[in-house]
């Protein structure tokens, strides 16, 4: 009768072999026709996976090697820097997993394994299988909220640029919703570039904003207080009345910033 290490060995010397017949015999189970590249790329996955899992088997220990973690993260940061969804990942293993039991109990069987060792093999396969998911799923996320950071730190930067107007002047308008980061980005940001543009007045427009809180506002308006440490002047244009009723009510002296309804007023003051 054969062992478990037997079995072991097998996968790992015939890895290549049993990823090609894994693949076809679970892409013949999906519902609709898989493109030979990704047949081709999973062929190579299951190849790598199928060894890490025979080293697994033959390990009578049960701490996962940082291999499969390793394969399993890099799996998930593929999918998602090729702009693939979550879902193409966990679809694939109900299939894989049928596949994976059968194809598997066949070896066994065809080896005489005792029923015992059979149970034992499926069930750590199966373990494997989830540890593998959860950390695929967790690189996937990790890169995803990674790149979508990058996106909307680059949006936030993009969306308060300091646009010179005049000699010394310089409107910085603020569009949209701002939320707490932005708002961030902006007094990090703008202070530094204001005094690189060696602006003496700026115009804050709130003309474009549609949605802000008390808080945030605070934030907003604390580039005032800044600015004037370093003899800068700030000037706020088109702050509408429900804007002005907010700033009041988050404790905000709107009297200590000079105000126009536009900017074109403002600019007309200073000529």
């Amino acid at each position: 009768m054969a062992s478990v290490t037997e079995i072991a060995q097998y996968l790992k010397d015939n890895a290549p072999q049993l990823a090609n017949e894994f693949v076809d015999d679970i892409a013949q189970r999906f519902k609709v026709d898989v493109p030979t590249s990704d047949i081709n790329q999973a062929k190579e996955i299951y190849t790598e996976f199928l060894g890490f899992l025979g080293e697994l088997l033959a390990c009578k220990e049960e701490k996962v090697p940082d291999g499969l973690l390793k394969w399993s993260k890099e799996n998930g940061e593929r999918e998602a820097a090729n702009k693939g969804k979550i879902s193409d990942i966990i679809i694939r293993y109900p299939d894989t997993r049928v596949v994976f039991t059968e194809q598997i109990s066949r070896i066994c069987f065809n080896y005489g394994l005792s029923s015992e060792d059979l149970v034992s093999i499926i069930t750590r396969v199966n373990y494997f299988l989830d540890l593998s998911i959860n950390e695929t799923v967790f690189a996937f996320e990790r890169y995803t909220d990674q790149l979508l950071k990058q996106v909307q730190e680059e949006v936030n930067y993009l969306s308060a640029p300091v646009v010179p107007i005049q000699d010394g002047i310089a409107i910085l308008p603020l569009i949209g919703s701002i939320d707490l980061d932005r708002a961030t980005m902006i007094l990090e940001k703008v202070v530094p570039k204001v005094t690189r543009l060696k602006v003496n007045c700026l115009i804050l427009d709130f003309s474009g904003i549609l949605t802000i809180d008390a808080a945030i506002a605070k934030h907003i308006f604390d580039i005032h207080n800044v600015l004037r440490l370093i003899g800068v002047n700030t000037i706020a244009t088109g702050i509408r009345p429900d804007l002005a009723q907010l700033v009041v009510s988050g404790g905000i002296n709107l009297s200590a910033i000079t105000s126009f309804a536009t900017v074109r007023q403002a600019i007309d003051s200073m000529n």
